[in-house]
C-alpha cells in the first residue's frame, strides 16, 4: 500500500481488500472474527490492515456483530465478613469498605491472572474490564453490565466459597467462566488445577528428604482449594506410614502463616519439615523458623505451593508446587470465547497438572 493512499483519508475495508487481493467480504469476516476464513487468508489481511493504518468503527461494528469486543473480568466474593484474598483460588471476602479492593491489588496471584487474560485477549482485538462484586448490589450490577451487552462475558474469579454469583450467572444463561471449580455444583466452564497431587508432590519431597516429623498449614478448610491440598497431603503421608500429620490452618496471607508456624512449633518443637498450602504462608513460616533459630532447610525444610513471587522473595527460595495461573488464566480466557461463539455448547472443565519447582529452602 502506498503513501498515496494514506494520505488520501482514512482507510476503509475497500482499501484493505485492495491491498490483500481480496473481496471486501473477505476482510469483512476477518475482522469480524468469523472462524471459516482460511489462516493464510487471515494473515494477508491483517498484514494488510496494518500497511492500510485501517482501524475498524468499533461502534459500527458492535451494531452489526452485536459485540463489544470486551469480556468482563470479576472478582467475585460473598461480602459476609472481613478476610484475605484468594492465593489458592479463594478465601473469605471483605465487605464494601474498600478493603475488598485493597486485598485484590496486594496478593500477586490476581496480576497473574490479569496476565493470562490480557495476554490471551489482545491479539485478538479485546479487552478486559475489572469489575468487583463483593456486595448483592455489585453483584446484580454485574449481571446487569452482561445482560446489556457491555461486555460479552465474564471470567470470574471468586474469592468465597459460598459465592452466589456463579449460579446467578448460569440461571441467567450468560456467558461465564470460573477459575477453580464452584464449591457447589453450577453448570459452568472452569479452570482449575490437580490441588491433591500437588500435595502429593510436596509430601514426597519432604519424605526424600528423609524429614520424620513432618506438619502442615493448611488453606482455609472452606474452600475447595484449601481442603483439596490437605487431603492430598494427609492422604500421602498416610501411605508413607504417618498416620498423623499436625496441622495448623492459615488463611492464605503472610501473617496467618506466621501465626500457624507459632502454634505448630509450640505444639511439635522438633518437627523437621513443613508444608503451607502457599507461598505467602510458607513465606511466613520461614520468617518465624528464623526468629526461633532454625535453620531453613538445616533444620526443617518448607516446601510451598504456587511458585508466587513470594517464592523467590522468600530467604531461603521456596521450593514450591507450581501452579501455572497465567496459562490457567489464558485457557479461562479461551474457554469463554468459544463458549461466546456457541452459545449452546455444554458446559466444561480443563484441570492443569500441578510441577514441584526444587529451591533453596527444601
Amino acid at each position: 500500500m502506498t503513501d498515496d493512499l494514506r494520505s488520501a483519508g482514512a482507510p476503509t475495508l475497500e482499501d484493505v481488500a485492495r491491498a490483500a487481493g481480496v473481496s471486501r467480504a473477505t476482510v469483512s469476516r476477518v475482522i469480524n472474527g468469523v472462524r471459516n476464513v482460511d489462516p493464510a487468508i487471515q494473515e494477508v489481511v491483517r498484514q494488510a490492515v496494518s500497511v492500510t493504518g485501517y482501524a475498524p468503527n468499533r461502534a459500527a461494528r458492535s451494531l452489526v456483530t452485536r459485540r463489544a469486543d470486551a469480556v468482563a473480568l470479576v472478582v467475585s466474593g460473598a461480602g459476609v465478613e472481613p478476610g484475605p484474598g484468594p492465593e489458592g483460588a479463594g478465601s473469605r471476602a471483605a465487605g464494601d469498605d474498600g478493603s475488598f479492593t485493597a486485598q485484590v491489588f496486594a496478593d500477586p496471584f490476581f496480576g497473574r491472572v490479569v496476565t493470562g487474560v490480557v495476554n490471551y485477549l489482545r491479539p485478538r482485538g479485546m479487552h478486559p474490564v475489572l469489575m468487583f462484586a463483593e456486595t448483592s448490589r455489585a453483584r446484580d450490577e454485574v449481571v446487569a453490565y452482561l445482560r446489556q451487552g457491555s461486555a460479552d462475558g465474564a471470567l470470574i474469579v471468586s474469592t468465597h466459597a459460598e459465592d452466589p454469583l456463579p449460579g446467578l450467572l448460569a440461571e441467567a444463561g450468560l456467558a461465564a467462566v470460573l477459575y477453580a471449580r464452584p464449591a457447589r455444583p453450577v453448570p459452568i466452564s472452569y479452570v482449575d488445577l490437580a490441588h491433591q497431587d500437588g500435595a502429593r508432590l510436596a509430601a514426597e519431597h519432604l519424605l526424600a528428604r528423609d524429614c520424620l516429623r513432618i506438619a502442615t498449614i493448611s488453606g482455609p478448610l472452606d474452600v475447595p482449594a484449601g481442603q483439596a491440598r490437605l487431603a492430598g497431603f494427609r492422604d500421602t503421608m498416610a501411605r508413607h506410614g504417618h498416620p498423623y500429620t499436625p496441622i495448623a490452618e492459615g488463611q492464605f496471607t503472610q501473617e496467618s502463616g506466621e501465626a500457624a508456624m507459632e502454634r505448630l512449633l509450640a505444639e511439635h518443637p522438633d518437627l523437621d519439615g513443613v508444608f503451607a498450602a502457599n507461598d505467602l504462608m510458607a513465606m511466613g513460616a520461614c520468617h518465624v523458623l528464623r526468629e526461633h533459630g532454625r535453620r531453613v532447610p538445616e533444620d526443617v525444610a518448607v516446601v510451598g505451593f504456587d511458585d508466587s513471587s513470594a517464592a523467590l522473595a522468600c530467604r531461603p527460595p521456596l521450593t514450591t508446587v507450581r501452579q501455572p495461573v497465567e496459562e490457567m488464566a489464558a485457557e479461562m480466557t479461551r474457554l469463554l470465547l468459544d463458549r461466546m461463539a456457541r452459545p449452546a455448547a455444554p458446559a466444561t472443565s480443563v484441570i492443569f497438572e500441578p510441577e514441584l519447582v526444587v529451591r533453596g529452602s527444601a
